[in-house]
């Protein structure tokens, strides 16, 4: 596992921060090849994927606008994915119409306003922040060895060194009246 920094430690440890365990049902946007969803399932989670470039077990779809009814899911995770999107408002309010109340979204992915963007961002949608980590440091090793590797994708728009960071985000879906449950 290596499409997202940290590969599956940094997988492992979203799982432990956000203190979910199997048997929830996981839902990963952005699934690509279908690695995370592959561990997911080996854990014991009922675990899904979707993406735009979908790998085998992984559903077709925009993680915008999927096609899920509301409320399908414990818990989402994404890596390295709301960026690339165009649209992370969109991502995150969609995130919040999957989660059931007190639901988890795991969240890592660059930033290009640091943690008060993406805060701003989950909390717009309805979502609470319960932890956050930087690992810009993280970020930049693994982009620096996939340029290495010849593997890297292109730079996202808009980030440089003074803009640019790396957040680890564990939100919660509140319910309308503000409360988890």
């Amino acid at each position: 596992m290596n499409r997202h920094p940290g590969g599956e430690a940094h997988t492992r440890q979203m799982l432990a921060l956000a203190g979910i365990a199997p048997p929830c049902r996981i839902l990963d946007l952005g699934a690509g090849d279908g690695e995370t969803v592959r561990l997911l399932r080996s854990m014991g989670f009922d675990a899904f994927g979707i993406d735009l470039e979908p790998g085998e077990g992984v559903a077709r779809g925009d993680i915008r606008r999927t096609p899920y009814p509301d409320e399908s899911f414990d818990a989402l995770i994404t890596q390295c994915t709301f960026c690339i999107t165009g649209d992370s408002d969109g991502a995150f309010r969609e995130s919040r119409r999957l989660l059931k109340t007190g639901g988890r979204l795991l969240f890592s992915d660059v930033s290009f306003g640091g943690e008060a963007a993406v805060r701003a961002a989950g909390e717009a949608a309805g979502l609470k922040v319960l932890a956050i980590r930087d690992l810009t440091d993280l970020w930049r090793e693994y982009y620096i060895e996939s340029i290495w590797r010849g593997t890297a994708h292109q730079v996202p728009r808009g980030c440089v060194k003074k803009t640019c960071s790396y957040w680890l985000m564990v939100f919660e879906r509140e319910a309308e009246d503000g409360s988890v449950r």
